[in-house]
């Protein structure tokens, strides 16, 4: 039986998100999907447990898999030989992945391999944070993905990843370049950031206000993602759908009317996309 079976996948967000995620543009089958099908709400009653016991804290990743990737944690620079320093750099390194130059929405891609979202470039949150996440483990640190919610808001999701180094799991949100700590230094979990927001407070995002960020720590999820061959898993590629046109030309357009569900997701009775 599965322990976290009230617990897993999109069935546990509220309506409108779970109709985000059936409109999402990476294909079905796809990793992307997997890990959003695998993905563990932390609350009160699962948070010891994938503290502890639901992601291996040894890395399983076998040298000459993903040759690209190794060539790029290879050419990483940290400051100091220490993990922490090796995090920090992979995490700059992922912050940077945005294309030079904006895309017209009708180019946009999501997903892929790990190879293949460098390669094009990508500030999209759940690709950037499954590059981070990925290169991490051929740094030999383990990591897994994490799924944020403002549930109380339309379309406030984001991707961040989780790192274990020094006996404890620490967020980095990879979009952003920022490695998250308590007051001491330690690495501060989602579970602490959703608890403590003032440790969000600390670690201010460019771009984003700090209620912004709060907000986002409304819901969170855990997923475990482990870097195989690419052939291991279906790393399928999608282009925009007409669902996600809409609602990125309305960011652009900076909201007119104010954010909102666009498709009356929050609404079970009213038209879907």
């Amino acid at each position: 039986m599965d322990p976290y079976f009230d617990h897993r996948g999109t069935r546990q967000l509220p309506p409108a998100y779970r109709a985000m995620f059936e409109n999402d543009p990476h294909p079905p089958g796809s990793v992307d999907r997997e890990i959003w099908n695998e993905m563990v709400r932390v609350g009160p009653i699962t948070a010891v447990d994938l503290y502890r016991n639901f992601t291996p804290t040894e890395v399983t990743y076998a040298a000459g898999m993903r040759p690209t990737l190794e060539r790029i944690v290879r050419g990483l620079s940290p400051a100091s030989g220490t993990v922490e320093g090796r995090v920090a750099e992979v995490v700059r390194f992922a912050s940077e992945l945005a294309p030079a130059d904006s895309v017209a929405l009708e180019q946009m891609k999501f997903g892929g391999s790990e190879e293949e979202i460098i390669a094009r470039g990508s500030d999209w949150c759940t690709d950037v944070a499954r590059v981070t996440a990925a290169l991490l483990q051929v740094a030999r640190i383990p990591a897994r993905l994490v799924i944020l919610e403002d549930v109380d808001r339309a379309y406030g999701g984001h991707s961040v990843v989780e790192a274990w180094r020094g006996g404890v799991w620490g967020t980095v949100d990879p979009c952003a370049n920022v490695v998250f700590r308590q007051e001491d230094g330690l690495p501060a979990s989602t579970w602490e950031l959703m608890n403590r927001p003032e440790l969000l407070d600390a670690h201010p995002r460019p771009g984003g206000s700090a209620a912004e960020m709060r907000d986002q720590y409304r819901w969170a999820a855990i997923a475990n993602y482990v870097l195989g061959p690419r052939d291991a898993v279906d790393y399928s590629v999608g282009p925009i759908n007409q669902y996600y046109r809409t609602i990125l030309t309305q960011s652009d357009e900076g909201w007119p009317g104010g954010r909102r569900w666009l498709f009356g997701e929050d609404h079970s009775h009213e038209r879907r996309p």
